[in-house]
């Protein structure tokens, strides 16, 4: 009677175990084909898994039409065909040199990668993460918390390992802008709108203290240091090694984009319809959407950044192209135009 009812619970258990496995079955296989199916879209283009948005005649005004849609695709092939190129060229891609994820975001929920270079979007960019790490838009409007401090909370800083198996299914991206342009912008909001007592305001004492020279007439009196003298400055840390700070590193150091691949490069003389690309293809267009914070863009950039420039000689100028020269290079910049800006105080070739 024992082996009886043994054999009839050994009997029972293989039927239970049969009939979950034949009710689990075609969920599991339903579970796979979506995986693979979400590499797949992932390790494609990641551009034409959109087209849905399209089909179904969506006609939201953030997003792009389908024929704009793929001209910014486009764009983008074009731009990492480049940098790849760049790469090999200037063999920034070969294992002597390293790699650094140190700055990189990485956000698990929306599968998107970013690369933070300070004064190219940053503030735009930084929000839309905060909102995507899950802050409130009221939160962050009212906060007095730093926004890179508030992100680091919720963003780990990744390895170099943990970023590469990141990319496997993620969007990875940065935003890039005029070398030159970016100085200024950093020049502008930095030093010359430094907050009194700040780390900025203290550089700043600092610069002057050291580069303003009596003998130069007419001797500045600004409270701050002028164009020329920052310049100096940042050149001669350059110079001794020093580590520069963030708003003016050259982002090819502080991203390593020849040793990642990226999917989206962002420029900031498109980032409108960039940015909203970006958006459109990684499905975000229901959490952010596009806008400039902190934006320096405006009537008088360009009048500004040809006034900061007229300040500098020839010498300083060969030294910023130099300082800038991968930026300038993997990203399809020119400096000639700012040569033409001080041709009046030297008009000799720049080689």
């Amino acid at each position: 009677m024992g082996r009886r009812n043994v054999s009839a619970l050994r009997l029972g258990r293989c039927v239970a175990f049969l009939a979950a496995a034949a009710f689990l079955l075609p969920f599991s296989i339903l579970l796979m084909v979506a995986d693979q199916q979400y590499n797949l879209t992932y390790n494609s283009k990641r551009v034409f898994y959109q087209e849905y948005m399209f089909e179904n005649g969506s006609h939201d005004e953030g997003l792009l039409s389908r024929e704009k849609f793929l001209e910014v695709a486009n764009r983008m092939e074009a731009r990492r065909d480049y940098l790849r190129s760049e790469c090999s060229k200037q063999s920034l891609d070969s294992s002597s040199h390293k790699a650094y994820a140190w700055e990189y975001l990485i956000n698990r929920q929306y599968h998107v990668i970013w690369c933070n270079i300070f004064k190219a979007a940053s503030t735009s960019w930084m929000y839309n993460f905060n909102l995507m790490a899950n802050y409130t838009a009221t939160f962050l409007d009212k906060t007095k918390e730093v926004p890179l401090e508030l992100a680091r909370k919720k963003y780990a800083r990744p390895t170099v390992e943990m970023l590469r198996k990141a990319q496997g299914d993620s969007i990875t991206f940065l935003i890039v802008r005029h070398p030159l342009e970016r100085l200024a912008s950093a020049y502008n909001d930095k030093i010359v709108h430094a907050w009194p007592k700040s780390f900025h305001d203290q550089m700043g004492r600092r610069i002057i203290k050291k580069y303003r020279k009596s003998s130069v007439k007419p001797v500045p009196t600004e409270r701050y240091p002028v164009f020329e003298e920052f310049v100096s400055y940042v050149l001669d840390e350059a110079k001794v090694k020093k580590t520069l700070d963030m708003h003016w590193t050259p982002y090819t150091d502080f991203c390593t984009p020849c040793k990642f691949n990226f999917d989206v490069i962002l420029k900031f003389e498109t980032l409108d319809e960039d940015q909203r690309f970006l958006i459109q293809m990684a499905r975000l267009q229901e959490v952010i959407k596009p806008e400039w914070r902190n934006s320096g863009k405006g009537t008088n950039t360009l009048h500004n950044i040809n006034h900061l420039y007229s300040r500098l000689k020839k010498p300083q100028l060969d030294g910023l192209y130099n300082l800038y020269k991968y930026d300038f290079q993997l990203f399809n910049y020119t400096i000639d135009n700012y040569y033409e800006i001080i041709k009046k105080d030297d008009d000799s070739n720049h080689g």
